[in-house]
């Protein structure tokens, strides 16, 4: 059972970030740092990667645990409540992600 009523819970994941979240800047400065140059968020390429090595032909998508299951991670678990909302919507992200990853290695 939700302890937020649904305006709580709106409210809360209205403010989780889709860019530019700690994990991303993270990684970012890192790269920036290494000497690497790239591009965010590149809007021609499948699934907008996160960052975008053009000369390098290379991508990095930074996907959270739990929304894109990855194996072996604790993350990667089930919420108690609303099962039957959050196996299939989770399981089709996993489906999605292969789908780019094949479509982005075609593309080269």
């Amino acid at each position: 059972m939700d302890t937020l009523t649904a305006q709580e819970r709106s409210r809360v994941m209205g403010r989780v970030k889709s860019k530019n979240a700690r994990p991303e800047m993270t990684v970012r400065r890192l790269v920036y740092r290494m000497g690497y140059r790239y591009r965010l968020h590149a809007k021609d390429l499948p699934r907008r990667p996160d960052l975008t090595f053009r000369q390098r032909r290379k991508v990095i998508f930074m996907h959270g645990c739990f929304w894109h299951r990855h194996k072996g991670c604790p993350d990667n678990r089930l919420p108690k409540s609303r099962r039957d909302y959050w196996t299939p919507k989770l399981n089709a992200n996993r489906i999605r992600d292969r789908r780019y990853l094949r479509l982005l290695e075609k593309a080269g």
